[in-house]
């Protein structure tokens, strides 16, 4: 399956609508959470598709050219995850009326759209749902979800507001609890979430119908929720429907792991790229973890290990063998709704974040940014790191943003940062140095994570005969002497990284 060509040369950045900007323009039906009050696990902030719309150009200025949207369809939950109608977007985010506006501007702007799609469970919400809790047994959505049939022919009703209710560990994800002592399977057990059963046909076909929808509506692009979780063919077939409408959407899989299978001859084009994010912020922030904040995530906490220079790069070699050349356009990220803000995972090391951020943009695949870390947003786990937008610029991390900014910028003038290839040149401690790109347009990133300068020697081709021109970086400058053997020393000052540019250093 041929990867959509614009992919390689986005700019994500990840949009949690509840929090990321309010208009007027939306009527709230009452009283909403105050904007600027700590993010709680329930609450509304009211942030809608007008208010994004108003911001396109923040977006604009970082450098965006295509922007994923944390679910939008119509919900009773702020991150609307538990969806109850997938043909309408939320009220509250101002309707699907909004949304075309919305969509259009982005356009207009050369953005793309990807929409955040979620067919493993619907929400208690969900019509057909509702439509079983009403009908039991004789309903004809009954075979749409995963019922105790024995219950409900005993008469029994289904209780999706259990008095008491308690995830288990042990099996989490089977539903096979939540099947006993509610009468129907729930992701991870919640009540809130019943799972769907997508191996019946007119189940399968009103999801593949929803796909169809929005990408006719005129959307980029899909990020399917849990993949893993849901048949395989599911996933082809759902592929082909976007494949027939438009074959220049992106299709990108929420899954957290190196899984080669699922891209290439697989369903998408590429995943979200976690083990990337270990990495780079395993490396770039190995003396800043902050362990307590580490432990608010799952996969964070087993995953997030400090690296040294050899660490890190043996990881991004794994990853590279993982998928091989051209197989995949990965959704490079540092963090999401689902993981603590990069700030405090890391302690609130900002040049730390830095750091991350310069890896992120020079390593192939699709850079995406979540909201708000581009100027410095903190916050744990969820809920806390869903917090509201801080629009008042005086709250902000300016060095970080123009960091960002900078780094969007030489993205965009050197090919080398998007498409490759990735040679390791040589790592010594904390300071990793490798090429991006081949001759004549090359990049080579240094990237000192340490307390302690550090020289490293290059074959002597690697920096031709110029000096050194760094089109980005973070923290101090470094500087190039030539060996009388022809060979080059690179001095990397102490938490400092660059982008060097090997054409100009032929000049």
């Amino acid at each position: 399956m041929s990867v959509p060509s614009w992919v390689a040369d986005a700019v994500f950045y990840q949009l949690f609508p509840d929090r990321f900007a309010r208009s007027e323009r939306v009527r709230a039906p009452g009283p909403l959470e105050p904007w600027d009050d700590a993010p709680t696990r329930h609450g509304f902030k009211g942030g809608n598709l007008p208010g994004a719309e108003e911001r396109l150009d923040h977006l604009e200025s970082l450098g965006v050219n295509a922007i994923y949207l944390n679910p939008i369809f119509a919900s009773a939950s702020n991150h609307r995850y538990h969806t109850y109608d997938y043909l309408a977007v939320d009220p509250l985010l101002g309707g699907t009326e909004a949304f075309r506006s919305y969509l259009d501007a982005a356009h207009r702007r050369g953005m793309r759209v990807v929409l955040d799609g979620v067919f493993n469970h619907s929400g208690r919400g969900f019509w057909p749902f509702h439509h079983v809790l009403e009908a039991g047994a004789t309903s004809p959505y009954a075979a749409w979800f995963h019922l105790d049939r024995e219950r409900l022919a005993a008469g029994r009703p289904l209780d999706p507001y259990p008095q008491a209710v308690e995830q288990a560990e042990a099996g989490a994800g089977s539903g096979d609890r939540s099947l006993r002592a509610l009468g129907y399977r729930a992701w991870w057990d919640l009540p809130a979430l019943p799972k769907l059963n997508v191996d019946d046909p007119e189940a399968r076909a009103f999801l593949h119908g929803v796909i169809e929808t929005w990408t006719r509506f005129g959307i980029d692009g899909w990020r399917f929720d849990v993949p893993e979780e849901v048949a395989p063919d599911f996933w082809s077939d759902a592929r082909d429907v976007v494949a027939r409408i438009n074959p220049d959407a992106y299709l990108v899989g929420e899954i957290w792991r190196l899984a080669p299978e699922w891209v290439g001859s697989g369903p998408f084009h590429g995943l979200m790229n976690y083990p990337l994010a270990w990495a780079i912020l395993g490396f770039a922030g190995a003396g800043s973890i902050d362990p307590a904040v580490a432990e608010q995530q799952q996969n964070v906490r087993r995953q997030l290990r400090p690296l040294d220079a050899a660490g890190f790069v043996e990881r991004i070699a794994e990853i590279d063998r993982a998928y091989g050349a051209g197989t995949a356009v990965h959704l490079n990220l540092l963090g999401s709704h689902d993981t603590p803000r990069i700030l405090s995972l890391l302690g609130g090391d900002a040049t730390a974040v830095r750091l991350a951020m310069l890896l992120l943009f020079s390593l192939p695949g699709a850079p995406c940014i979540y909201y708000g870390d581009e100027v410095g947003l903190a916050g744990g786990g969820d809920p806390r790191c869903r917090g509201a937008f801080p629009w008042n610029a005086a709250r902000w991390d300016h060095q970080t943003l123009r960091a960002v900014m900078d780094l969007t910028a030489a993205r965009r003038r050197h090919p080398a940062l998007r498409r490759g290839p990735t040679t390791v040149l040589g790592s010594v401690g904390d300071t990793a140095v490798v090429r991006l790109g081949g001759e004549p347009d090359g990049i080579v990133l240094a990237v000192n994570a340490g307390e302690s300068p550090a020289t490293i020697e290059l074959p002597r081709e690697t920096l031709g005969a110029g000096g050194v021109d760094a089109v980005a970086g973070v923290g101090a400058a470094m500087s190039v002497a030539r060996r009388p053997d022809g060979h080059v020393a690179l001095s990397v000052p102490a938490r400092s990284g660059a982008l060097l540019a090997l054409e100009a250093m032929r000049r």
